[in-house]
């Protein structure tokens, strides 16, 4: 197509991978300056999390809060949940969002938008296109185990990523020139070393305490290739892994026009705290798939 009369619009495909998914605001700005349009947005846990924010308007103030955000920050937003339905609460996390974004109902958005979750009894796709965004936020982002699991319409709805991790079917009736996908569970590739980080102050309980052993063994499993001794490490890698593998047959079955792959050992899924990293990748992917298309 000639690039003077290319249709720019875009249907956004934002798919899940935890801290990997803060490349969504990289992509996102890279298609936004070189002169796309994006219209609809479908998103899977953490690209639920970044569509959401995108569809409200509020992607540069979204951004500057998660490039400020140290690993002592991410540390004091999780609330535990003291009960056996997931470790944390998520209220901390979505009160945050609130204050810096605002709430409202999905259908009043500029931007078309679809969270993706999963509903635990039958295990369907649920696809939630209207009323509160945060609710549909949460819900989209309720990984098992991690965090507990949001009741809505009769439902009990996890994260959308075990079923669907780069929805591409939300879009498919779209009328826009392109669809663009992004899945945060690529192949592995050979990463410079991370930063190092602050460190999370040993006081304030052993609650803090734990949590910080558990972040840690995250950290060392990835690190060694071995299986972290505790079974919510073991858990999660699992579930990664088994998403990395539905993403891959759902692209396959809805092929969108442009992929663009993120490596899935970028960062670790809990590691907020490199933002800068992420959305530096993001961009910097985008270009390289759309350059070798020849669509930009």
């Amino acid at each position: 197509m000639d690039k003077a009369t290319q249709d720019k619009s875009v249907s956004l495909v934002l798919g899940s991978g935890g801290a990997r998914g803060l490349a969504h605001i990289g992509v996102i700005r890279w298609l936004l300056d070189n002169g796309y349009t994006i219209r609809s947005i479908a998103g899977a846990s953490m690209g639920a999390v970044v569509g959401a924010v995108f569809a409200s308007g509020k992607l540069e103030q979204f951004a500057e809060w998660v490039l400020a955000l140290e690993r002592a920050d991410v540390l004091r937003l999780l609330d535990p949940a003291f009960n056996r339905a997931g470790l944390f609460k998520g209220e901390r996390v979505m009160a945050a969002l609130r204050a810096l974004i605002g709430d409202g109902d999905i259908r009043d958005l500029p931007v078309a938008f679809t969270a993706v979750a999963m509903d635990l009894e039958t295990g369907k796709e649920i696809w939630l296109r209207e009323g509160s965004l945060f609710d549909a936020v949460r819900a989209s982002i309720a990984i098992p185990l991690l965090l507990t699991p949001v009741q809505r319409d009769g439902l009990t709805l996890v994260d959308g990523g075990l079923v669907n991790p780069v929805p591409v079917a939300p879009t498919l009736n779209d009328r826009t020139g392109l669809t663009v996908a992004v899945n945060c569970g690529g192949r592995y590739e050979t990463m410079p070393a991370p930063p190092q980080s602050d460190s999370i102050p040993a006081a304030g309980g052993d609650y803090r305490r734990r949590i910080l052993a558990f972040l840690d063994s995250l950290q060392s499993a990835r690190e060694t290739g071995l299986a972290a001794p505790d079974m919510i490490s073991i858990g999660l890698r699992s579930m990664e892994a088994m998403e990395n593998t539905i993403a891959r047959f759902k692209l396959a079955a809805n092929s969108p026009d442009a992929v663009i792959e993120l490596p899935r050992n970028a960062c670790r899924i809990h590691e907020f705290w490199r933002a800068e990293e992420m959305i530096v990748l993001g961009r910097e992917r985008t270009a390289r798939v759309f350059e070798s298309r020849c669509i930009a």
